[in-house]
């Protein structure tokens, strides 16, 4: 080690006396074993601070775990709330001449996403919270104002392979919609299954699911999927359950129960008898059953089809941006020349930029913001979860 034994206060304390007794820089660094570069730092630090400068600091790094360290972003809020006439860009470059050689520094967007969190930036449109996990849940008292939907657990066929079924319902009027018999949960063919049951149902106002695949992915951008970018890009909104509370979907979760001791014990021989099956409860369930919630009345007296029709995906338009950009198959951006990695989730989807602060750049998809681009670091830097919220008018 450069030190001594003795405590490091102290051998700073010695260094920085020799130097104020006139010795060059180069001799005392040279007797204490430390470089020139850590010499002028200290020697500085003592200069600008006085004694208190010579202690130990803090090298917790500005980022780890993804979040920022809180003595970084109070000091970041109180120069805006000191200045509130300074950007990003002017923060930063005082955060370096402070903190340089301290900590990591943090990108303009990271300081100009702080800002925004705190309620320190203007913004064209208000600001949408979110609960810390999941979403906020609606309560729905119309049909299609909220579908619910989920994957009942996988069961062995007759001649050997999986069924995973794929189920949809109406909240408000307990309505089966679906009942798929998948031979896996990958996003292709759900999707395909919900534009089947679009054209025949047309489109709720929100859907609710938990958080496993296909309805969101623990790798995409804010949890996203291909399958919810597609239901945003419909206009329906997004809800999600908290990790572990299946009771939040009560109602789906208690058909299911239903729906497996009546339809799975003992299972089809093949995919195609299990599909036969599930369309024979679903006609019994929505048809005949009466329910104790509904007046001991059946579904299908109190569902009516969405009143919003299924007509493809509405193309996007960005007139309160200043461009629009493509993601590419590999879920990138291309700026002034700079590659962007924003989510492969959202690979083909075309998204709005607009530049909010020097050099720093807004990013959304559709009316959703999605977070803040540093052109000079090359990233994005997220903001709160936009998808919290139910934003879709009801049907």
């Amino acid at each position: 080690m450069p030190w001594r034994e003795c405590s490091v206060m102290e051998e700073r304390l010695r260094f920085v006396a020799r130097l104020l007794d006139g010795e060059g820089m180069s001799d005392v660094c040279r007797e204490f074993g430390i470089s020139r570069k850590t010499g002028y730092k200290i020697f500085n630090r003592y200069k600008d601070d006085g004694l208190e400068a010579l202690t130990d600091r803090s090298r917790r790094p500005v980022r780890y775990a993804n979040q920022l360290p809180d003595q970084i972003e109070r000091t970041i809020v109180a120069t805006k709330k000191d200045k509130p006439h300074w950007g990003a860009r002017k923060i930063r470059e005082l955060l370096i001449r402070r903190l340089a050689g301290d900590v990591r520094i943090p990108s303009k967007s990271t300081v100009h996403a702080v800002l925004d969190r705190h309620g320190l930036v203007k913004r064209a449109r208000p600001r949408r919270r979110f609960t810390a996990e999941g979403t906020q849940l609606s309560q729905a008292s119309v049909p299609n104002a909220l579908w619910c939907t989920d994957f009942k657990g996988e069961f062995r066929l007759g001649d050997g392979r999986y069924c995973y079924p794929l189920t949809v319902t109406d909240q408000a009027s307990r309505y089966l919609l679906a009942c798929e018999a998948l031979e896996s949960t990958k996003e292709g063919p759900v999707i395909e299954a919900f534009i089947r049951l679009f054209r025949e149902r047309g489109l709720p106002a929100a859907i609710r699911s938990d958080n496993g695949l296909p309805f969101a992915s623990p790798n995409g951008l804010y949890n996203l999927s291909r399958l919810s970018v597609f239901w945003l890009r419909l206009g329906i909104a997004i809800e999600r359950i908290r990790p572990g509370h299946p009771q939040q979907n009560g109602r789906h979760e208690r058909m299911h129960l239903t729906l497996k001791k009546e339809t799975t014990r003992p299972p089809g021989s093949n995919i195609l008898q299990q599909q036969a099956r599930f369309e024979a409860f679903v006609n019994e369930f929505n048809e005949e059953r009466p329910h104790e919630a509904l007046a001991m009345k059946a579904p299908a007296e109190l569902y009516t089809p969405a009143s919003r029709a299924y007509e493809g995906l509405p193309e996007v338009e960005y007139p309160f941006h200043d461009r629009d950009v493509l993601v590419t198959a590999c879920g990138r951006i291309c700026m002034h020349r700079k590659k962007i990695n924003v989510s492969t989730v959202l690979a083909g989807q075309r998204l709005g930029i607009t530049e909010v602060d020097d050099g720093i750049w807004l990013l959304s998809f559709m009316h959703y913001d999605l977070g803040y681009i540093d052109l000079e670091q090359r990233t994005l830097q997220p903001i709160d979860n936009p998808f919290g919220t139910r934003l879709s008018p009801m049907s």
